[in-house]
């Protein structure tokens, strides 16, 4: 029997990267979604693939949450997995960004996930609980020049899931919450972060410096953790951070020219 048959799940951002390979991994075991993006051609050719719903919905817009929700109860019966994946990032020094474009980072990858969770909970508790896997980052866990924004609000996704992981179980509500921290992952979104022009970052360069596994992870690799929150394999693990960073965090490692890492020449 799959991992999640019966439950239903939300996923935001889902139409490309990291939230659409949820969706996949999800929908093989068991899982009944509703996807939300705002592109839609993607977001629908997910949907088609997976067996799920899809609504076109910007995670900042309250007004369309009670759609999103009551969509998930009136198609499934209920809600249990939420996935708050929805996320920009905007490179570039702190003091010459915007503040629009500082507020638009805040609105996605802060409020969006507040706006998820305040209307996809009270579903998950007249259900009887689920989990909550908000989606943070490497950069929520340190600092990192020219991403000082974008580390701002994955540092505050990563305590608003603690924080809200005591609420729940405080309440007795049997709902787990907790957050995810990619490092350097392979998805289209390098492709929207160029370095001057027409100069998109590679990620397998970056992470063959950076990465003490020397590659970048894939988004099918957080998925797999996504799966482990989602699953009754983690019935006692709330308030916890899941790392899939490659050995980022850990330090850092020195490679020799010649020499291999086995350490044979």
């Amino acid at each position: 029997m799959a991992q999640l048959d019966g439950k239903v799940g939300l996923i935001t951002g889902a139409a490309s990267g990291i939230g659409a390979a949820c969706a996949r991994v999800l929908a093989r075991e068991g899982t009944k979604l509703v996807l939300t993006d705002l592109d839609q051609e993607g977001g629908e050719r997910v949907a088609a693939e997976t067996g799920a719903v899809f609504i076109r919905h910007d995670v900042t817009d309250e007004s369309g949450w009670p759609t999103v929700v009551a969509t998930a109860e009136n198609r499934f019966g209920g809600l249990h997995i939420i996935v708050a994946n929805a996320g920009i990032g905007i490179m570039g020094p702190a003091i010459e960004m915007s503040l629009a474009h500082w507020r638009r980072q805040m609105a996605v990858n802060v409020d969006g996930v507040f706006l998820t969770v305040k209307y996809g909970i009270p579903l998950m508790r007249q259900s009887g609980g689920g989990s909550v896997v908000m989606m943070s980052s490497v950069a929520g866990l340190r600092g990192s020049a020219n991403l000082a924004c974008y580390s701002a609000t994955k540092g505050a996704v990563r305590l608003f899931a603690k924080s809200l992981a005591l609420e729940c179980a405080q309440a007795g509500d049997k709902i787990r919450v907790n957050s995810v921290h990619p490092g350097i992952i392979d998805t289209p979104i390098w492709g929207k972060l160029p370095v001057g022009a027409n100069a998109p970052l590679d990620p397998q360069s970056i992470a063959a410096t950076l990465v003490p596994l020397g590659e970048a992870g894939t988004a099918e690799d957080i998925a797999n953790g996504v799966l482990y929150l989602a699953s009754d394999a983690s019935r006692h693990v709330t308030g916890s951070e899941l790392v899939i960073d490659g050995g980022i965090t850990a330090g850092r490692i020195t490679r020799f020219p010649g020499v291999q890492r086995d350490g044979q020449e």
